[in-house]
């Protein structure tokens, strides 16, 4: 059974910093793509960033190249998405997405970022 779940949200202050986590079970992460969505209030849900299964690269959305970067941890089965220098309009629930068949989805962490 695919299960995601996601982990790491929180409050934090303009400029602050955090990790997120989403741990994998049911696959193995390293064969598929996976990805970071994030919906905020009243929006509809945008892709972040994205990491290939084999070869190619990275991708991130304009509004967080530079600051945020996604990973994978294969030992542990498990994918992050480390954000610095954090902005009130990142303020959304962010979900992971595993994208094989018809795409799998955790049940999403809420990060906000006010002062």
């Amino acid at each position: 059974q695919v299960q995601l779940v996601e982990s790491g949200g929180g409050s934090v202050q303009p400029g602050g910093s955090l990790r997120l986590s989403c741990a994998a079970s049911g696959f193995i992460i390293s064969r598929y793509a996976m990805s970071w969505y994030r919906q905020a209030p009243g929006k509809g849900r945008e892709l972040v960033a994205d990491i290939p299964y084999v070869g190619g690269s990275t991708n991130y959305a304009d509004s967080v190249k530079g600051r945020f970067t996604i990973s994978q941890d294969n030992a542990y089965n498990t994918v992050s998405l480390q954000m610095n220098s954090l902005k009130p309009e990142d303020t959304a629930v962010y979900y992971c997405k595993a994208k094989f068949g018809t795409g799998y989805w955790g049940q999403g962490t809420q990060v906000t970022v006010s002062s």
